[in-house]
């Protein structure tokens, strides 16, 4: 299939307005439901989307070894749903978004500790850019770093690994399953959080919730578009307007401060993330996903 760039920028902007506005409706709800259950919920009203992959999947089957391996996945990325969903609560747009953009970093330097990746000089620094565009953002001895501040680095962890997990079962599953199992254990791993937690939700937050878990699906069928037309060199830059997109959102709906160093600190991340993609698609070999995957 040929590649068109234009589509595939188009497409990527799309699920950058689409993952953002998963972000606004959490924020919107503010903390009304308890992040477990918010995000409990989430999953359980998603799992529609999940019937057309059953059929596939019941005859794909697993191994014990594959079950074993998704339901650590699936414990690893409820751990990361759950901080983020608080983080969410709790913190400006833009500061999520921006320290959002960490998770590809924590995958490459987790790919290089246990899938044996070599990290050349160039990606090292790279690294460390990113690291001390962190410190940038959160400036500690300069403010007070929050709980939701280290939720949301806890997150990055979570989901790095969570994606290198996946990594390792794509080349011996079906894709199908790899998204399919996710649902389902994220959502059996959720259940006792939710339920020590748990409040009567009310109808509104429960139709929320349920737009959450659409956009987010539909989220990952246009990124899944915009890979299919370009290649990721083209469309990972472009998921800085994901951050552009919540600085104005939280100004204009949250009346979040505008925080020049939050913007510094994910423009630095960003080139960050940029850079080691340029260079894994020159390797063409790399596992680094792109930051809108980790959702």
């Amino acid at each position: 299939m040929a590649q068109r760039p234009l589509y595939g920028v188009l497409w990527m902007v799309l699920t950058g307005l689409l993952f953002v506005g998963v972000a606004t409706i959490v924020k919107h709800m503010g903390g009304r439901v308890p992040a477990a259950q918010a995000a409990f919920l989430r999953y359980v009203l998603g799992l529609v989307f999940l019937v057309p992959m059953l059929v596939p999947m019941w005859r794909e089957g697993l191994t014990p070894w594959a079950g074993g391996m998704f339901a650590l996945r699936g414990v690893v990325h409820s751990l990361g749903v759950i901080t983020w969903f608080f983080a969410m609560g709790t913190l400006p747009v833009a500061e999520v978004a921006a320290l959002n953009y960490l998770t590809p970093v924590g995958v490459t330097i987790g790919a290089a500790l246990f899938l044996s990746e070599r990290l050349a000089l160039r990606r090292i620094l790279a690294i460390l850019f990113a690291l001390f565009g962190v410190f940038v953002i959160l400036r500690p001895g300069f403010r007070e770093v929050e709980l939701a501040h280290l939720s949301m680095l806890g997150t990055t962890a979570m989901f790095a690994a969570s994606y290198l997990l996946a990594k390792i079962m794509a080349d011996r599953v079906s894709p199908t399953m790899v998204v399919g199992m996710l649902s389902i254990t994220v959502t059996i791993g959720l259940a006792p959080f939710a339920a020590s937690v748990w409040i009567t939700p009310s109808t509104a937050d429960l139709a929320w919730l349920f737009l959450v878990a659409a956009m987010a699906t539909a989220g990952h069928y246009t990124m899944t578009m915009a890979f299919r037309e370009a290649p990721m060199t083209v469309t990972q830059p472009v998921t800085f307007l994901q951050l552009v997109w919540s600085v104005l959102v939280g100004l204009l709906l949250f009346v979040d401060p505008l925080d020049g160093y939050v913007i510094l600190g994910g423009l630095m991340i960003i080139a960050s993330v940029s850079y080691i993609t340029f260079r894994e698609a020159l390797k063409r070999r790399g596992v680094t996903p792109p930051v809108p995957a980790t959702k």
